[in-house]
């Protein structure tokens, strides 16, 4: 069994990428700082409460498994956060990312799959996005995405490091078992936010901006399930395995969804009233996202398997609704 670092793991996209490890008799172990992170998400699995920023926790990961590659998802991951406050993420996501290289190199591991994003991108040029699109990032989080990525090619030209990077597009909804899913405090995805509201928790809703050139006038978005990102990353991982050379793949349905049909889906599902107000749009909010995943499904043998956006919701209200999301939300 290939052991695997998995590095914020017990994070939303890492905790559900454990599992699909596990699943496919790989040997996840999981380093986290639980400043985000949630204990219960990892199990039984071997876990390391640490931060990247110390090298002697890292060290102490790498000698006590036989690690054969290393899947990184540990960084901080708010939009809006990253404006107002720069300086954490050019910081932590860099600097760890560099810190996590150099235990590699220490410790002669060669292999990483890199969580990206489509922030990237930033605003394009045409949609659906493939990978040759031009990567002009507008927020401080995005360009830390882009960084990691160009120091990923950097380390491969000098050290023989070989990775992928996966630019994700909308993660959204849960585990098929409510079990774990998505839960962030404070909470600025829109899914999660429109199912608080219909649970009672605040009286509506925000949309920012309906005046966007899509045809209702709200943002269009290309949502795709945590288990099918989940899911991406095995593939990356044995993409690597095969010693296929170092690439970045769009993860993404290829199809996308307003804001607004995002929120009739959730009053479909849940069957109750789900008030929004309309606000001023937000600074850098494209008018459209939406993924050419093709390279991803002819290099990686990936595409989506749950991205529908009625199972996406349906799972997210799930575990919502659920006893372990509610344990949750007692502790917070």
């Amino acid at each position: 069994m290939r052991g695997i670092l998995v590095t914020g793991g017990a994070g939303y996209i890492g905790s559900h990428t454990l599992r699909a490890l596990q699943d496919q008799e790989y040997a996840p172990v999981c380093i986290d700082n639980l400043a985000t992170g949630f204990r219960s998400f990892v199990g039984t699995l071997p876990f390391f409460e640490g931060d990247l920023g110390n090298p002697a926790a890292l060290d102490q990961v790498f000698s006590a498994h036989k690690i054969s590659a290393v899947v990184h998802f540990a960084s901080h991951a708010l939009v809006e956060e990253s404006y107002r406050n720069p300086h954490k993420y050019y910081h932590d996501n860099i600097l760890n990312a560099l810190h996590l290289l150099e235990a590699m190199r220490r410790h002669g591991i060669s292999k990483i799959v890199f969580s990206s994003s489509c922030a990237t991108y930033g605003i394009p040029a045409h949609v659906p996005i493939d990978e040759s699109a031009i990567q002009d990032p507008v927020n401080p989080y995005g360009m830390t995405k882009l960084v990691i990525e160009r120091i990923l090619r950097d380390y491969s030209q000098a050290h023989g490091l070989r990775f992928v990077a996966l630019r994700y597009f909308n993660a959204a909804g849960a585990a098929h078992d409510g079990s774990i899913g998505e839960w962030h405090v404070p909470e600025t995805h829109l899914i999660p936010r429109l199912l608080e509201i219909a649970l009672g928790n605040g009286t509506c809703a925000d949309v920012y901006g309906n005046d966007y050139p899509t045809p209702d006038g709200t943002c269009i978005r290309d949502y795709i399930h945590v288990n099918d990102l989940a899911n991406a990353h095995l593939a990356a991982l044995e993409y690597l395995f095969a010693d296929r050379p170092s690439d970045a793949f769009n993860l993404g349905t290829g199809h996308g969804c307003s804001v607004m049909q995002v929120v009739d889906e959730v009053r479909k599902i849940t069957g109750r009233d789900v008030p929004v107000a309309i606000r001023s749009r937000r600074p850098g909010d494209p008018p459209e996202l939406v993924a050419n995943p093709a390279k991803a499904k002819a290099a990686l043998g990936w595409s989506a398997e749950y991205s529908t956006i009625s199972e996406i919701v349906a799972t997210a209200w799930n575990w919502r609704q659920g006893e372990a999301c509610q344990n949750l939300a007692m502790k917070k």
